[in-house]
């Protein structure tokens, strides 16, 4: 499997990450990072944060997202009037490709 896109243009290899996995099905996230590929938020963060800042990945079901640091980190698209956070770089790509199915399971 190929590294997470650290930023640096290479996006193509992000959705590596997650090509295996089904993506509406908490129970394929690793045990190793509570989360997508080990991305969700620290516990202390979580508890920081106000709960109008915390919302749920729509690609990864189940793994919070404190919007804040998503949108600090560029996690985030726009669509259709609505803006939607993600746990990391490979959710956008995968919610690039099929929006219709993550925004209306939202």
């Amino acid at each position: 499997m190929s590294a997470h896109n650290n930023n640096n243009g290479s996006q193509g290899q992000a959705t590596n990450d997650h090509q295996d996995l089904p993506l509406t099905d908490t129970t394929a996230a690793p045990a190793s990072g509570g989360g997508c590929c080990g991305h969700a938020p620290k516990t202390e963060d979580l508890a920081d944060a106000g709960s109008d800042d915390v919302t749920e990945c729509l690609v990864m079901a189940g793994t919070p997202v404190i919007k804040s640091q998503a949108e600090a980190e560029g996690l985030f698209r726009d669509y259709q009037g609505q803006r939607y956070w993600f746990c990391c770089a490979a959710c956008g790509p995968l919610f690039d490709a099929d929006p219709d199915r993550y925004a209306n399971a939202a």
